[in-house]
């Protein structure tokens, strides 16, 4: 049955499985895998602002890295939780295309601040006495500023032709979140230019020019660390560039799996999307921390600097 746009003000989200008896697993995985995301990313997120050892530039372009991790997997997960606290899994048409616009936002932005932060490996070992002069504070920011409002402009033209489908075979979204997927498959209207779009301005945007950036940017790197004589050395330079390169390709991996392979009707493409909106983010942060001697150093700093705090203070009780 068909419905006319106008009719159609709300979606009803499916969720992740219908199988009742995993509902409360599932919404036990879900918490704990966002309240994870949070403590990760907000504890990454308060050493980098507090600890000036970690002012600098891959650590700022981190920063924003978790700011969209945490906000990506609240727009994302939310709904899931309140669908299971609440019961109800009806969602606004408006809050379906504001959920979509902010994630598409956002999953833009995060492709490219890992791209800058590409640049920025790139100049401190292709470039290390001139580092401090091409990434100073200003360039930071232009690259940053520029991620954030390419990141917010890029979905216009998606939304805006979405907000043009005269109707819709369904109300019925078989997926936890407003992906723009989903909303092509439940079109009754002519979706050519939508989906014509969806595969230009994604293959160029999220995955022909970043990738061919990061790549030229990672061709450089290597051939300059071949070149450096000693292993130590050379060990060390590749070491700086390991954990954005493992967040690199754990990006695209989940990426590939989410809208490259073909769905097997099990419900893979779930399963991959909420791997890429949940796990992700949870994953970047440990491996900053766990790869990075730095961060660990900072941690621990902290802590001491805590442990003294209460320590002086029962001295004076």
């Amino acid at each position: 049955m068909k419905h006319n746009l106008t009719t159609v003000t709300y979606f009803i989200i499916k969720g992740i499985s219908d199988v009742p008896e995993l509902q409360v697993l599932i919404f036990v995985l879900v918490l704990l895998i966002y309240l994870t995301v949070l403590a990760g990313n907000i504890t990454l997120l308060l050493l980098v602002c507090l600890d000036s050892h970690l002012h600098t530039p891959m650590y700022f372009f981190l920063a924003n890295l978790s700011i969209v991790d945490m906000t990506s997997s609240t727009v994302t997960l939310h709904k899931i939780l309140l669908m299971f606290i609440t019961g109800d899994n009806k969602m606004s048409y408006l809050a379906c295309m504001a959920q979509s616009y902010m994630f598409g936002c956002l999953s833009g932005h995060g492709i490219f601040i890992l791209t800058a932060m590409s640049y920025d490996r790139y100049v401190a070992i292709c470039r290390p006495l001139n580092y401090h002069a091409m990434m100073n504070l200003k360039v930071c920011l232009l690259l940053a500023s520029f991620c954030w409002i390419f990141g917010f402009v890029q979905v216009i033209p998606f939304i805006w032709l979405i907000s043009e489908i005269s109707c819709f075979s369904t109300n019925i979204i078989d997926h936890f979140y407003c992906d723009l997927v989903p909303f092509m498959e439940i079109a009754c209207s002519d979706i050519t230019v939508l989906g014509s779009l969806n595969i230009v301005q994604g293959m160029v945007i999220y995955i022909i020019t970043p990738f061919l950036l990061i790549s030229i940017s990672y061709i450089f790197i290597i051939w300059t660390i071949l070149k450096i004589r000693s292993s130590t050395r050379r060990r060390k330079a590749f070491y700086t560039c390991s954990s954005h390169l493992t967040v690199i390709i754990l990006l695209y991996t989940s990426l590939i799996l989410q809208y490259a392979i073909p769905d097997n009707g099990l419900g893979s493409k779930k399963l991959f999307s909420l791997f890429n909106t949940a796990m992700v983010p949870v994953l970047n942060p440990l491996i900053y921390s766990l790869k990075n001697k730095d961060v660990k150093m900072a941690f621990m700093r902290r802590i001491e600097g805590l442990g003294r705090g209460r320590w002086r203070s029962f001295i004076v009780k």
